[in-house]
């Protein structure tokens, strides 16, 4: 199993978000990359069993490039079934996290609510809640890998 945390932070927040959540995720003996979605290669989230998206928000959108990479690069893998979990951290409104959970539904992905906001700079109190996220998103793929077969299927 493998995740992948892709992250757009302008001032480092979100940054610090990400790496507090792969770290969760890594805790749980999962495989996951923390990367800025500059640096995100495709082979990384088509081998990803879950994908997490953060931006900070900017005039109530997600930055502009994040909504590109949402719109191009993630949906071109076909994530649909994948798990996927949206944060961010934000100075006034926070929608960023909120719209990228959308996009990730409307392209079939199963999303964790609800998706982590934190105003300004993580605390180390946000820290935790960020790893605690990653714990949750490395129980559920394990959750996942262990799912009975459906009625009917050989086995």
């Amino acid at each position: 199993m493998k995740a992948i945390v892709v992250y757009l932070s302008t001032s480092g927040n979100t940054k610090i978000m990400a790496e507090a959540i792969a770290s969760g995720i890594e805790s749980k003996h999962i495989d996951v990359k923390a990367v800025s979605f500059y640096d995100v290669k495709i082979e990384d989230l088509n081998e990803a069993d879950a994908v997490a998206v953060g931006s900070s928000t900017f005039y109530y959108r997600m930055l502009q490039p994040m909504e590109k990479f949402m719109n191009e690069t993630l949906a071109s893998t076909n994530p649909k079934g994948k798990l996927g979990a949206a944060f961010g951290s934000y100075g006034w409104s926070g929608e960023a996290p909120i719209l990228i959970a959308e996009k990730m539904r409307e392209m079939g992905m199963t999303v964790i609510d609800p998706v982590l906001r934190i105003l300004h700079k993580p605390t180390d109190k946000d820290v935790q809640e960020c790893k605690r996220l990653g714990v949750d998103i490395a129980e559920k793929m394990k959750q996942r890998s262990k799912a009975p077969q459906p009625q009917g299927a050989p086995g």
